[in-house]
């Protein structure tokens, strides 16, 4: 791809991203972002053929850009599976605030949109896939509860650590990040980690 390619991509997600943070929902029409990219729409769709690989690049562009596989790194490389839960939990749940605005526009449009619900699966199997990792770290180590298997455990570590149990916490309850982070953290050691002796 060459630079001028490069640097029009780069122009078209970027403004796909404030689209949807700053817009209404409605406003992520191709047309909408190609007017806010600068282009046309003929040059945007040479780029994306669909809208729904548009959003799906737009989140993807997002995690690249706020270095999501470094935010992710500590957990990835935890010598333990209570460690890899307690450092995956501290991670994604620090990373959801820098995303927020996004999620905040697609859940909102995901029951009407095709493409956004198309866009808002790939990226929740992307954060199931994260859960999974800690899950089965937990599950080699033996400690995971023998109350649940890998899957349901899954589930679990799934919905606590959900964007819209984060908003809650945090904007409905007015709860502090640390503190949301912490109570996570506890609920899903309570839940899924076994009872370790004293």
């Amino acid at each position: 791809m060459s630079s001028e390619q490069s640097d029009t991509r780069q122009k078209i997600l970027q403004s796909a991203s404030d689209l949807l943070e700053n817009g209404t929902p409605g406003d992520v029409r191709m047309s909408d972002v190609a007017k806010a990219a600068g282009i046309s729409r003929q040059a945007l769709y040479l780029h994306f053929p669909n809208r729904a690989d548009l959003l799906i690049a737009t989140v993807r562009y997002l995690d690249q850009l706020n270095n999501v596989d470094k935010v992710l790194a500590p957990s990835r490389a935890a010598t333990s599976g209570i460690e890899r839960l307690e450092f995956f939990i501290e991670a994604w749940s620090n990373y959801v605030p820098k995303i927020y605005g996004n999620a905040r526009a697609l859940i909102a449009m995901k029951d009407t949109d095709d493409a956004v619900a198309a866009t808002w699966e790939d990226r929740q199997q992307a954060i199931r896939h994260g859960c999974e990792a800690a899950i089965k770290a937990l599950k080699k180590d033996g400690t995971l509860s023998p109350n649940h298997t890998v899957k349901q455990a899954t589930d679990i570590l799934w919905m606590l650590v959900s964007i819209q149990n984060w908003e809650h916490l945090t904007k409905t309850c007015g709860w502090s990040q640390k503190r949301c982070v912490d109570i996570t953290t506890q609920m899903a050691k309570t839940l899924l980690v076994v009872e370790q002796p004293a």
